[in-house]
Parts: structure tokens; sequence; C-alpha cells
């Protein structure tokens, strides 16, 4: 083994920087993280920067661990076959192992008139950018019923702007119906109006209108886009396998099926062609068990597969309502929640415990642990999906 492995992560959100301080409990491994910016954002506290209750952003100096060097710039391709990335403006960086931690994005909409006349809100400048318009609407359309869309109209009715959500199908997909239910009167008490159903579809976009599937055209000064999910294309650029989304096809063990030496978490990960929900209580673990394979590689050992499993989903509905749908460890929805100032003191209470995570590791690397969230079915349902045909895990 090499005196000092030089290993690199791409990104640097929830997934990234865990990956990153957990690499440093190893001696004799250079950590640099690159990211396009100086600040790291809490990505679930987006709708918050617009609404104006948060500036979404910490200073990396807070979850950073210290050995980490920061390199503040974006990755325009990843050349695997000599271990090299290109950095945008022409410099060029060498790795020994690679983590591909590139997060996500909404996906570009292709819905005519999307692009030009509503504003996406899944990365920090966008919602800055968005902030002002907000700062100066009274009444607005928030299109998508995911978290960022309920989070986005409960936030911004609450302070008494006047609200459309338009689900383009089932106001959360994700919510078990009782909770649905919850959700919704929630929305309509802060005086959301909710369009939902097959219907509700979204055919157009113009700069006052937004047009639906069954004909009806929503008056919409401002049309804010949270729908869709998309990746980042630096990994097909790059000529590595991935998944029709874009995410980077990798074993249960997060390791590339192209090249032993780069290893993907996060959003941007497809372990086996079945990627875990987008959310930060993915992130995090993903991130860890990433490093833990970069560090077993170095060491000579096998690493061991991912087995992330979930507690649920949390949502704000404005500053003093909330919800915690609680889920089985394979991800699906049951009837238990906690909701009201309870669920949103919980919600709140989990945002900032996602950053005292990144904290605790940046000063003590391999302290984090997740083993109670492991997914003890996630095996049966990998070999359910190769005896049924679909996509052969790799």
């Amino acid at each position: 083994m090499a005196e000092n492995t030089e290993v690199v992560v791409i990104g640097g959100g929830y997934a990234g920087v865990m990956a990153a301080n957990r690499l440093t409990q190893r001696a004799g491994v250079s950590v640099t993280l690159i990211n396009p910016r100086a600040e790291f954002v809490e990505r679930i506290r987006l709708h918050q920067l617009v609404g104006g209750s948060h500036d979404a952003v910490h200073p990396y100096r807070e979850v950073l661990a210290k050995r980490v060097d920061l390199l503040v710039g974006t990755v325009t391709r990843i050349d695997a076959a000599t271990r090299t990335l290109t950095l945008a403006g022409g410099g060029t960086t060498g790795y020994d192992y690679l983590v591909y931690a590139a997060g996500s994005r909404n996906a570009v909409p292709t819905v005519p008139g999307a692009a030009e006349h509503a504003h996406p809100l899944s990365t920090l400048e966008q919602a800055k950018l968005l902030r002002p318009a907000v700062e100066a609407a009274t009444a607005l359309t928030v299109v998508g019923a995911g978290p960022s869309g309920i989070e986005t109209a409960a936030e911004l009715a609450e302070q008494g702007r006047t609200v459309t959500l338009v689900c383009g199908g089932v106001l959360g997909p994700y919510l078990h119906p009782r909770v649905r239910r919850e959700v919704n009167d929630r929305l309509t008490g802060l005086g959301v109006t909710v369009v939902d159903g097959p219907g509700s579809v979204v055919t157009r976009v113009t700069a006052d209108a937004v047009h639906l599937a069954d004909g009806r055209e929503i008056p919409s000064p401002l049309t804010v886009w949270t729908a869709g999910f998309g990746v980042p294309d630096l990994a097909a650029r790059s000529g590595l396998t991935t998944d029709e989304t874009g995410r980077l096809l990798t074993t249960e063990a997060l390791t590339s099926i192209d090249d032993p030496h780069i290893v993907a978490a996060g959003d941007s990960a497809a372990p086996s062609g079945l990627p875990y929900r987008m959310s930060c209580q993915a992130a995090g673990p993903l991130g860890a068990q990433a490093a833990e394979t970069v560090l077993a590689r170095i060491a000579g050992t096998s690493p061991a597969p991912a087995a992330i499993g979930y507690f649920g989903q949390c949502l704000s509905l404005g500053r003093r309502k909330g919800v915690f749908q609680f889920a089985h460890r394979d991800d699906t929805a049951t009837k238990y929640r906690v909701q009201g100032t309870v669920g949103a003191k919980l919600k709140e209470f989990i945002c900032r415990g996602t950053v005292w995570q990144l904290t605790i590791e940046a000063r003590r690397p391999g302290a984090v642990n997740w083993a109670m969230t492991k997914d003890p079915t996630r095996a049966a349902r990998l070999q359910d999906r190769v005896l049924s045909n679909e996509r052969p895990t790799p």
C-alpha cells in the first residue's frame, strides 16, 4: 500500500461531508472535498430561505473535519482510466479513490413554458433568486406536491400569501392516506388551494397562468416549480454506467460497476439499480458507508454492503405545525404519525440533528452510528427483482 492515499469527494452535501469526515479516521489518507460553493447548504431548509425564516447555510468549518481540504470548484469530467478529474476552468486533480456524491436537483421541466416562466427550487442559488420575487408577490402557485412543494406552500401561506398547490396527481404520494388527509386539512386551514387528482397535471405554463390537463387555467403571477427529480450528468458524460435517471450504478457496497476505485453515495447513487429515496435520512448513512467501503479497499479487505433503513418522512407545515410520518424500515408508510406543534418541534429537531451528526463526525470520525435503522428486507427485494426479470443486480 502507498504511504499516502489520496481520496477526493465530489459534492459537499449531507452525503459528501459525512463521507469526507469519516475518511479522516485513518492515518495516511488525504481527503479533498470538491464543491461548487464555499458554504454547506441545508437543502431541507430552502423553503425557509424563500420565506425568510432561515438562511439555510453553514460555514464548512462548522461541519467539516480539519483534515479535509476544501476545493471550491466544479468537476466537469471524470477520467477513470487515469484517475484524473477535470475542473471548470481547465485545472485537473488526481485521486487514488473517488467518492461520487454529486447530489440531486429538480429535473429540467419538459412542460411547455415551465423553463421560461416557472422558478425552480432545488439549489441555494435558485432559492436566493426566488426570495425577492416571493417578497413582492401576494399570490403564487406551487407546482409539485412532494415534500418541497408542500413545505413551500405552507410556509408562504402562513405568511398571508394566497397560495395554490398544484399536485399533478396525489398530494404527498409517500404519505399514508390518513396522514394525507391531515396534511390536506392543515394546508386548507392555512388558505392553500390544493388542486389534485388526474386532471391536475400541468400541460403548459405562461407568464401569468398554469394550464392543467383537464382544461383548467389557474391564474399565477408567480409560479414555483418543485416537481421532478434529476441528478447532474457528470457520471454519464464521463462514460460511467448510470441508471436511466443518471445516477451512478453501483454494487450494494456502493462501488461503481465500472471501477473499484469509484464509490458513490447519496442521491446520485443507484445501488443495484434500486436507489434509496432522496432524503438527508439516507444521505448521511450512505456517505458513511461509502467512506467505509473506501477504507476497506485501502486496507485490502472486503467492503460490507449498505443496509440503510428508514424511520419515515417529516414535513414542516409552516413554522407552528408539522407532521412526522412513520414508516417501516423498507420505507413504506404506516398509519402512525406525530403532528401539530409536536410535529413541528420534531421536524426542527431533525433538521438540527442532521447538521449535528456532521459536526460530531468531523470531531470524532466513526462516532455516528445508524445500526438501528438498517433495512432487513432489502436483500429479499433485490432477489425479487432478479426473479421477476427486472434489472439484474450488478
